[in-house]
């Protein structure tokens, strides 16, 4: 079995420290990847600190994954020795229900992602991308084309399918108005997304110092979610708002800004729930709150070739793995714009 570096934890209040992992030897179908990129998605700190109750320890974070093909099983059809290869959250499903049927594998009851999941090949638990290597089945791998930054294409292993499946399963395009609430990892993403597809696209936010930001990266307007005559002034115009916010918050002051059949998808997941909404906002509108989790392995084949060509990929700040814990806290306070990336070829220094 190969032997890898990796950073783990060991419970929820101890910070991530060096950890050396075992992978296991590549199948007739598995693909053998040296990880040179792992984006630091919120949802790793979630999971770190067993904010949603179901850590398994030890833990090594990591599911928005680039690397380079390193080996191959025999059974391997469509990978080369040496492409550039992505990971995101899922490793493994059933294959046989109708969700993977309809290559919807994030909604099968047997996935297992990518870490912190009970690994039904080896018997332990999953480890994640903050390690030196992986070994994935190539059904979960995916191309990564040449024409994309390979550090900033790494978030979109995770925030980029989050927001471009249900833009994508709502029908986003020319001619729509679209909210997007929040302008962090899956915000940014959101508004690249949202305005490629032709939509005429309003980001809200409670932060006036992001207001050139979100313009620079796509933004027709920018509503400061506070105001509440700016926000007056939308009510019942948007066809669909996607609310990237992973904090409790009131949903009301968003469900009114939709038309009649509008609909606001959450892709945030709070560590508390939501206040419940405004049952007159839905009823009297017909209008709907939905949720979206991430996408199947095919839509995010398609989600990776529409960046390629259109262009898109995070805006990032690349670290080495030894700033892990410092990363975190800076991510708590929102002071990263908008997503980090940590460089693997840091983890070489340990080895």
């Amino acid at each position: 079995m190969p032997k890898t570096h990796a950073y783990a934890t060991h419970n929820a209040t101890l910070p991530l420290e060096p950890f050396n992992i075992e992978r296991r030897n590549p199948g007739p179908k598995d693909i053998q990847i040296e990880i040179l990129y792992c984006g630091v998605c919120h949802s790793d700190i979630h999971q770190a600190r067993n904010e949603w109750g179901n850590a398994l320890y030890p833990m090594v974070p990591g599911h928005e994954i680039i690397g380079t093909v390193t080996g191959l099983g025999n059974e391997v059809i469509g990978f080369n020795i040496g492409e550039r290869v992505g990971v995101g959250c899922m490793v493994d499903s059933c294959r046989t229900c109708p969700d993977c049927q309809d290559h919807q594998e994030q909604f099968c009851n047997s996935t297992t992602f990518t870490y912190n999941s009970p690994d039904k090949i080896s018997g332990g638990n999953t480890f994640g991308g903050y390690s030196s290597q992986i070994v994935v089945n190539q059904h979960f791998v995916l191309h990564i084309s040449e024409k994309l930054d390979p550090a900033a294409a790494a978030p979109l292993l995770c925030a980029g399918i989050t927001t471009y499946s249900p833009l994508k399963h709502w029908n986003v395009g020319k001619g729509d108005k679209v909210g997007i609430i929040g302008l962090g990892g899956l915000g940014h993403m959101g508004v690249k997304f949202a305005r490629a597809m032709g939509a005429h696209v309003v980001l809200f936010t409670t932060s006036p110092g992001k207001i050139s930001d979100a313009k620079r990266l796509g933004a027709h307007e920018v509503v400061i979610s506070k105001d509440i005559e700016a926000m007056q002034a939308h009510r019942a115009s948007f066809d669909f708002i996607l609310n990237t916010v992973a904090a409790s918050h009131n949903l009301d002051s968003f469900t009114e800004l939709l038309k009649r059949d509008g609909t606001l998808c959450l892709v945030g997941v709070p560590d508390q729930p939501h206040p419940s909404p405004s049952i007159g906002n839905l009823i009297f509108k017909r209008r709907q709150i939905a949720g979206s989790l991430i996408g199947g392995i095919q839509e995010t084949q398609e989600m990776l070739d529409f960046c390629a060509e259109h262009q898109i990929v995070s805006v990032i700040e690349i670290i080495p793995m030894q700033q892990i814990n410092q990363a975190y806290e800076r991510m708590l306070k929102s002071d990263v714009r908008y997503r980090f990336v940590i460089d693997l070829a840091s983890l070489k220094n340990e080895s």
